[in-house]
């Protein structure tokens, strides 16, 4: 029914402990900006409400509170790129390595291998950053033939049915991007546009078996996202119990936050575990097929800019101590 196995994800993520620890500081330290900021949002807030008395006071601890977290989100949000290119994209690289039976050190030293790895493949930030943007665009084109070719079959009630499918594909393709961009690890291609361009190809002309795959893992991610976001609620709330003026409801963001954090730190490299076993596996011995070269030409100006981009690529120089 998949082609993945939960054991073999589990043991992926126990060999790769290092990036385990090392995405639970970083989205722990994110979880705890904000509730810093909010925190210091309130107080000045606060602060500044006392001027009209005690409902002042409440007011303004709410206004400080919600500017002092959408600060810290939009802040996160122009900061994406490093997240994926220090933390997802190397842990990527070693789950890879593995799965292709090749050796990776233990310790810190898993975590600067793969650094190198990262370079070698992609360069800088924003080069990775721009490949994935691409990477999205062209998955979504791709869900949307899938959605254009279930709309003209002739299934009985498939107008009420499309609304459901297509917000369960935008879930359940979440991933795939990071799945795409394994491709160019797997394989040491020097160019990454060209690698996730055939990445692409291969992911489309087996688009059913792994939109199978994406469904059964982000039904696991959600059902286990919700059982921590319920978990989260009281340490959330005694969280905002303390904010000054006692701004309760934010214990609902903080749960949010601190349910997030977790679903990015454990959830997530499960799922990309189970993710990148269906990918290897679907696409095991095939070749790009050249009709869905030109199908996704045709459907995504992205697909088209990947190419365009592949031509101009020019490799930049290889990091000491990282094959090529």
């Amino acid at each position: 029914m998949t082609d993945f196995g939960f054991s073999t994800a589990l043991s992926l993520m126990r060999r790769t402990a290092p990036f385990i620890m090392f995405r639970l500081v970083v989205y722990a330290g994110i979880a705890l900006a904000y509730v810093l900021a909010t925190g210091v949002g309130a107080g000045v807030g606060y602060g500044i409400g006392a001027f009209w008395g005690s409902e002042g006071r409440m007011a303004g601890s709410g206004y400080g509170a919600l500017a002092g977290f959408g600060l810290t989100a939009a802040a996160l949000y122009l900061l994406r790129e490093y997240t994926l290119y220090l933390v997802k994209a190397g842990h990527i690289a070693v789950m890879v390595e593995l799965l292709h039976g090749r050796a990776i050190p233990n310790g810190q030293g898993q975590i600067a291998y793969a650094r190198g790895m990262v370079a070698d493949r992609f360069g800088t930030a924003n080069v990775l950053f721009g490949i994935d943007q691409l990477v999205k665009g062209v998955i979504g084109a791709v869900t949307g033939l899938l959605q254009g070719l279930l709309s003209v079959l002739p299934i009985p009630g498939a107008a009420q049915v499309m609304g459901m499918v297509r917000g369960y594909l935008k879930v359940a393709v979440g991933l795939l991007d990071e799945v795409m961009l394994a491709h160019c690890f797997a394989t040491r291609v020097e160019n990454p546009f060209l690698g996730a361009r055939t990445a692409l190809v291969l992911y489309a002309q087996n688009a059913r078996p792994m939109l199978v795959n994406a469904a059964w893992v982000t039904a696991c991610v959600w059902g286990l996202s919700v059982m921590v976001f319920l978990l989260m609620l009281v340490p959330a709330g005694v969280v905002a119990w303390m904010l000054p003026g006692q701004v309760t409801a934010a214990g609902f963001g903080f749960a949010l936050v601190f349910a997030w954090a977790v679903k990015a730190a454990l959830i997530e490299p499960f799922a990309l575990a189970c993710m990148l076993q269906a990918y290897f596996n679907v696409t095991s011995g095939q070749t790009p097929d050249p009709v869905w070269t030109e199908r996704l030409d045709q459907a995504s100006d992205k697909f088209t800019d990947l190419g365009q981009r592949a031509t101009a690529w020019i490799r930049p120089h290889a990091p000491q101590g990282v094959s090529a």
